[in-house]
């Protein structure tokens, strides 16, 4: 006998835990809002000197991606092209995603917005947000008496 779990119950769930992971981002600093007919999949961390974004766009040439830092808001634009070659052919299932992307990202004000760099490496862009020097705290020493 299979048991049904109630779709109301599930939807519920997803819409709490989805409160919790916008809370937790917006905690750190960081909103995402996505645009377009894909989004990439993209980790964000947290170094000690840095955070850092990274997105999985493979299939897009580095010359298709822009990256942008205005008034706070880092913003990350796509596009990745389907390539037909024989019009003969017959798909019988297309699972890879086409079209256009855009992710944009609310920085915390402790980005250094002037130092930001961009790097592309096997289909992975890395975005790196340098801290502020005086956003990265220090390390207080006790002394013993």
């Amino acid at each position: 006998m299979k048991t049904l779990i109630p779709t109301a119950g599930v939807d519920t769930l997803r819409r709490e835990m989805d409160r919790m992971f916008d809370r937790l981002w917006q905690q750190n600093g960081f909103e995402f809002t996505t645009a377009g007919e894909w989004n990439p999949s993209t980790d964000v961390m947290e170094t000690k000197d840095d955070f850092v974004a990274k997105l999985e766009v493979p299939g897009i040439e580095p010359k298709d991606i822009s990256v942008s830092v205005n008034a706070g808001i880092l913003t990350i634009k796509g596009e990745k092209r389907q390539e037909l070659e024989d019009k003969k052919e017959h798909f019988y299932r297309v699972e890879r995603e086409y079209g256009s992307f855009v992710r944009s990202f609310l920085l915390p004000t402790t980005v250094d917005e002037a130092r930001v760099s961009a790097t592309f490496t096997n289909g992975l862009l890395t975005v790196v947000l340098p801290k502020m020097a005086d956003a990265k705290g220090t390390t207080v020493s006790i002394k013993t008496i």
